[in-house]
């Protein structure tokens, strides 16, 4: 039991050295653009994918109309939406591929991700930086280094930054909790 002790305080360690290199430089825009646009697009893949799945219920239940890029029912992205995508490494080809086609809309492109001088990240106009390990960095230096196997340390970084995106745009905007319940799926 002491290894279990040991390697959760090491992610837990490794998880806050991440939040403090957090560069703050484009929070505000972010949450500006999420407040901004009623129509939110997101996609992701893998674990990235997962937690920003959790990160699009939560903006549904903040009352945006949020469309998760993978579903079917999915409308055309237009120029009045804001598209939300992590790429941890920024260099993933077909990632790369559907940042090119959001751009042609003229949509705001948000990506959030370890490198943000990576090419998909360049094509963003809101980048966020989570600087934790990611799979398939063509240069981790910088990053926060992990113990962990793959993009672990950028894939848990990345669920917990989008829970603190979420919260600070709650308090922005005077949100109630209770309103936020109220949007939740009632059929489950």
């Amino acid at each position: 039991m002491s290894e279990f002790r040991e390697i959760s305080s090491t992610v837990v360690e490794e998880l806050g050295e991440v939040f403090r290199r957090v560069p703050l430089d484009n929070i505000e825009a972010a949450l500006d653009a999420l407040e901004k646009h009623p129509r939110i697009f997101v996609l992701g893949i893998g674990r990235e994918g997962l937690g920003s799945k959790a990160f699009a219920m939560r903006l549904t239940h903040f009352g945006k109309t949020v469309h998760w890029g993978w579903d079917d029912t999915t409308p055309a992205v237009t120029a009045d939406d804001l598209f939300i995508m992590p790429s941890g490494p920024a260099n993933i080809p077909h990632l790369h591929y559907i940042a090119e086609q959001v751009k042609k809309t003229g949509a705001t492109l948000l990506v959030a991700t370890a490198v943000p001088d990576g090419p998909t990240a360049q094509l963003a106009d809101i980048v966020l930086t989570v600087p934790a390990h990611t799979y398939g960095a063509d240069d981790p230096s910088g990053l926060v280094p992990t113990i962990q196997a793959m993009g672990s340390l950028f894939e848990q970084s990345l669920w917990i930054f989008w829970d603190v995106l979420y919260l600070m745009l709650v308090r922005r905007t005077g949100a109630k909790f209770e309103d936020l319940v109220a949007r939740h799926r009632n059929f489950e």
